[in-house]
Formats: C-alpha cells, structure tokens, sequence
C-alpha cells in the first residue's frame, strides 16, 4: 500500500517525539505533540467558544422540508410511528441512556454544545448526559481501515477556509436516524455522514449535514441546524446523567449517603415515592 506525502510526514514526527524508531513500531503512529506555530495557527480559524444552544431545524432537504427519503419498508415502519405518536402513544428511540450518536447529536439534540479547538483536534462537548464527547481529528489522519464501530463514528476533519469539514465513517448499525424524538429507524450498517459546520453570523453556528444510509434510504439525506451562541455564565455547562432518576437517596445502616435502586412493580413501572422507600 503506498502512503500519502502527509502520513509519511506525520510518522517521521512521530519518531521524533519518541526517539527511536522502535519505540514508534511498537505503538504505531503517536498523536503528534504541537508546536507553537500550532498553537498561532488556531488564532486564524474562526471563533466556536461560547455555548451554542440548538435552534429548531431549518430545512430536511436541498430546498425542501421532506423527511429522509426511506426505502419503502422503512417507510412503512415510520408511518406505523408516526401514528402511534399522533395517538398520544409515541415510541421513544432513545432508551437506557444510550448515546444518541450521529446524526442525532446535531439534528435532535435539545442540549448545548461546546466546540474545543485545539491543535490537531475539535472536541465537541454535548451537555446531555454528562458532558458526552466527540473527537473530529484535523491532524491530517485517514480513516481506520478497519474501524471499530462506535455511537458517533470515527470523524476527522479539515479546514475549507472558514468551514470545518467533517467526514464520519463506522457507526454502529443501530443508530438512529431520528426524525423526532419518537419517530426514527436504526440505520442498519454501511452508514456515512458529511458535515459542514460554519460561522452564519457574529453568533449563529450553521451545520449542514449529509446522510448516507444505502440500506435505508433511497438516496443521501440533507438536512440544517442552526446554533445560536451564548457567553452568559447562566448559559455554562451543569453534570448531568440520564441514570441519576433510576436511583433514590438513602443512607446505609453506617448513615453514609449512598444511592438505591428505584423500585419498580412486576410490570416494570416505577413506583411512587412513599411505596418505594417502603419496599
């Protein structure tokens, strides 16, 4: 296999950060530490700090407001959905604290994000669920060959003047694609997904995203978020777990403060207060 100019640059690094070239064929390619000219350079890409909390979704579609364009047996799956929602009985595809991954974190998210750029790196923070993290690698990295599949992908990026482009590949297959909180398919393997994420004004965030799912969709799916940024204080990042409701404050036979499951009845159903403690 013949390694591009750039790989061969960024192993040559790598040995130079270990000191021997045995050292880098143990442990492969080494994340690169940055220079100062890496550090002057983040000064010259646009500003992402602050808070940017999520608005609602400017378009589903290149001029249109469709829906991912399902396959015919997904189709009828989301109408069964649908329905079920439109009763007062919707599905939630989110369960058990699970992450929501691509491209749920940009397309449903109802939380904040962070944007921590850094040489190299973009670390996106989501406030839900404990601060969850993605990593988009901007050091000039390929894709693994064989990526282990994960909730939100292996990303890595580049500059494109003032936009990060973004390219994710190995997803787990049962992330959803989302239409709401409710409504949403599995994207069952194969999954690849574009991001454009740019500056639409002095504190709006615009991430233009492409779904590629060919064994759901007909054809990619495009769709818009915008994000409005926030420097107040009352806008900073609080811990949050999703699993913190499935415990009741209690104190051990010692009198330490300790968590205890919340009892449920036979039927799975979480009981009220008084008779859980009584349980």
């Amino acid at each position: 296999m013949r390694l591009s100019r750039h790989w061969i640059a960024l192993c040559a690094a790598g040995l130079a950060v270990t000191g021997s070239a045995r050292a880098d064929d143990d442990r492969g390619p080494v994340n690169r530490a940055p220079t100062a000219a890496d550090w002057a350079r983040i000064a010259t890409l646009p500003d992402l700090s602050g808070v940017w909390s999520p608005g609602p979704m400017d378009r589903f579609g290149p001029g249109s407001t469709t829906a991912p364009p399902w396959k015919p047996g997904q189709a009828a799956q989301i109408a069964a959905l649908e329905a079920l929602e439109k009763q007062g009985r919707p599905q939630n595809i989110y369960v058990n604290c699970l992450p929501e991954g691509l491209p749920s974190s940009v397309t449903q998210t109802l939380n904040s994000v962070e944007f921590l750029v850094t040489p190299g790196r973009v670390t996106v923070l989501g406030e839900f669920d404990g601060n969850r993290l993605r990593r988009i690698w901007t050091d000039g990295r390929p894709h693994p060959a064989d990526p282990d599949p994960t909730f939100s992908g292996d990303s890595i990026g580049h500059w494109d003047k003032d936009t990060l482009v973004v390219d994710t590949i190995g997803f787990l297959p049962q992330v959803f694609i989302p239409m709401s909180q409710g409504v949403g398919l599995p994207n069952d393997g194969d999954m690849h997904v574009e991001e454009r994420i740019a500056l639409a004004g002095p504190d709006t965030l615009q991430v233009d995203i492409v779904v590629h799912a060919p064994r759901v969709l007909t054809r990619p799916w495009h769709a818009r978020r915008l994000f409005t940024r926030h420097r107040e204080r009352t806008f900073d990042f609080v811990e949050s777990s999703c699993r913190q409701g499935d415990f009741l404050d209690d104190l051990d036979a010692h009198g330490n403060a300790i968590y205890l499951p919340v009892p449920k009845d036979d039927g799975g159903a979480r009981l009220p207060p008084d008779q859980a403690r009584s349980k």
